[in-house]
């Protein structure tokens, strides 16, 4: 089929741009999934100076590389959040002022509303993030719930992120919120809550990475099938369960990469996820956007995964028969 393949530059943020780009063009990729921390992409400079998206764009452009996707995750998990000292180091300091928790989720909020007019400029059709949640807590905690709490909380994210989607369908982008721990939305169920609690307004959908399901025990097939429409965008990184009787599928406290964990981020192709069972699924749902190399792996060179990653999914990305059961839609 012959997706185009970005590279999501958030975990290559300590690069400068220039710097990541001749390193992204040289393995292969097609574009970038363009993050906005780092040097890579500055949300009020690129809206209040006019020379800064056309020389963003030329710079990629140098080296054949396009921007269909823009993610804002960080700013993202600041507007449904319970604001504490750890979303300081997450955001712009303009963004995190005082810290006064209000005001950090309504400058969060705009800020988004201004990634999605930036978007707009960069002609990337796909604003990717977090939401936060302000119920995280509850998932594996005690005491449980009760439901008006759930319900509450739902509430308060449509409150919050109507705004929000209001700008995204003024500048024609739509926005796909990465199912994940930390976010209301992190499997199936909570994914269909979070569509009615937004009146399944479209443009919200899911950005698909089936890393993060495979660990938690879901299967990642399940969700395409149930969401063929809301498959705005889709991460492509593996994951292992590392269970050894010591550790379960939570996080835990530790680092990426410690033994502890009782599951482990993994190159594409080198960890657990059936991905040519994804890559039919996709074919039937008929997702022909971008496959974006969602890269972590602790065990091996980023550079080596880089390239790795572009050659396996080459390898892998398969067209559909070009005669048979028409795409499947739920």
């Amino acid at each position: 089929m012959g997706r185009p393949i970005l590279l999501f530059s958030g975990p290559w943020a300590d690069l400068p741009l220039d710097s990541l780009a001749t390193k992204a063009a040289g393995w292969g990729y097609s574009g970038f999934e363009l993050c906005c921390w780092g040097d890579h992409l500055e949300v009020q400079r690129g809206l209040s100076d006019d020379g800064y998206s056309p020389a963003r764009l030329d710079l990629l452009a140098r080296h054949d590389l396009q921007v269909p996707v823009i993610a804002n995750h960080k700013v993202g998990q600041a507007v449904c959040d319970v604001i504490d000292k750890r979303h300081q180091s997450l955001l712009p300091d303009y963004v995190w002022g005082d810290g006064s928790p209000e005001g950090v989720q309504q400058r969060a909020a705009e800020e988004m509303k201004a990634t999605f007019r930036l978007a707009e400029r960069f002609g990337a059709g796909v604003v990717s993030g977090f939401t936060g949640s302000p119920i995280w807590g509850y998932v594996a905690g005690y005491p449980a719930p009760r439901p008006d709490v759930i319900s509450d909380a739902l509430k308060q994210f449509a409150r919050q992120w109507h705004p929000i989607l209001d700008a995204a369908r003024e500048a024609g982008v739509r926005f796909a919120c990465e199912v994940h721990p930390g976010q209301l939305a992190f499997d199936l169920y909570s994914a269909e809550l979070v569509l009615d609690a937004l009146d399944g307004r479209e443009d919200f959908g899911f950005t698909f990475d089936p890393s993060h399901m495979h660990w938690q025990g879901l299967d990642p097939v399940e969700f395409l099938r149930r969401f063929p429409d809301r498959i705005y965008h889709v991460h492509i990184k593996d994951a292992q369960l590392t269970l050894n009787g010591r550790a379960g599928v939570l996080a835990g406290y530790w680092p990426s990469g410690d033994p502890r964990a009782g599951w482990q981020f993994r190159s594409p192709g080198h960890g657990g996820i059936d991905w040519p069972s994804i890559i039919r699924t996709l074919n039937a749902i008929g997702y022909d956007g971008p496959l974006s190399v969602d890269w972590h792996d602790p065990g091996m060179d980023r550079e080596y995964g880089a390239a790795d990653a572009l050659r396996f999914l080459k390898s892998i990305d398969f067209d559909p028969p070009s005669h048979g059961p028409k795409a499947f839609r739920g």
